[in-house]
């Protein structure tokens, strides 16, 4: 298998959309339309091996399992990171986010060499992916060195009475892209389609993930990506976990949209963007489905 050959089928609006091979030489027109136009799809061929993803599906079980002593040392519910104990969100919900790997603390200690394996090589997907989005935009060089990036896994208590109940509401990603792991025996994660506003099931393929555009991704090309709303129902009384990797933003810079995206047809939509201010802005308006980034218009009205 080659290491990073993306394609797949993704179901948008009740019909079956396919995404060709996404390669180096190649498909990087078919990406960037991908999130111009239905803002996620799933991947297939990834790179990233089958045993490692489901050690990390084991992994997040057995931290989520272990004593409330131990995770409460962890609590850190700034802009999303560290432990978010069940109920502070709703009562269905809770995760653990891992911000730095080359820092562990906590009990972080339980990721041992083949979970930082995961994390490389989603990061890796995550590079190509970067480099293929800027070869479709004319450009040159890997978009994500240098970004900060955050894992974050996530634990669903779902019971016979919280059925037809929402295990997370509503928002859009506070990330340029978002890879997720979702779960293989229960489904319930849906988007919001651009055109029509219906809300569509993403159904588990295995071996799969899949792909979505967040408020950082739209910033970055002026508005073209779609930064997709989307929201996960309970289905059925059982547990439901998934593990979704954020490319948040770069380190030391503010984000913007190239010159080479900005012409007469597509004026500069936001003004650059600082990532903190606008995690902090996010979160004390309480606007998670992207209209926090209006307040950051280059012609507010």
């Amino acid at each position: 298998m080659r290491e990073h050959v993306v394609g797949g089928d993704f179901m948008v609006g009740g019909r079956i959309r396919t995404l060709p091979e996404v390669e180096e030489g190649g498909g990087e027109m078919e990406l960037v339309k991908a999130l111009e136009e239905w803002g996620c799809f799933r991947v297939v061929n990834h790179g990233v091996p089958a045993e490692l993803m489901s050690e990390m599906k084991a992994v997040t079980a057995a931290i989520f399992d272990l004593p409330d002593e131990i995770h409460t040392p962890t609590t850190y519910t700034k802009y999303g990171m560290g432990y978010i104990r069940r109920g502070l969100i709703n009562p269905f919900f809770e995760s653990l986010s891992i911000n730095d790997i080359s820092s562990p603390e906590g009990f972080i200690h339980k990721l041992d060499g083949d979970n930082i394996q995961y994390i490389k090589a989603i990061r890796n997907l995550a590079g190509f992916l970067g480099r293929k989005l800027m070869e479709g935009h004319g450009l040159a060089g890997d978009l994500f060195e240098g970004w900060f990036y955050q894992l974050r896994m996530n634990k669903y208590h779902f019971s016979p009475e919280s059925v037809g109940s929402l295990g997370s509401d509503l928002h859009s990603d506070p990330s340029f892209l978002t890879i997720l792991q979702d779960d293989e025996n229960l489904n319930g994660l849906q988007v919001v389609d651009k055109f029509s506003g219906e809300f569509v099931p993403v159904d588990h393929i295995p071996g799969s993930l899949v792909v979505n555009a967040g408020d950082i991704g739209k910033v970055w090309s002026n508005g073209r990506y779609y930064n997709v709303n989307h929201k996960v129902c309970c289905l059925k009384p059982t547990i439901r976990s998934s593990i979704a990797f954020f490319m948040l933003a770069p380190t030391d810079q503010k984000i913007e949209a190239p010159s080479e995206l900005v012409d007469s047809d597509h004026p500069r939509c936001y003004v650059p963007l600082d990532y903190k201010e606008y995690r902090k802005t996010r979160m004390l308006r309480g606007e998670i489905t992207g209209g926090v980034l209006d307040l950051f218009n280059s012609t507010p009205n």
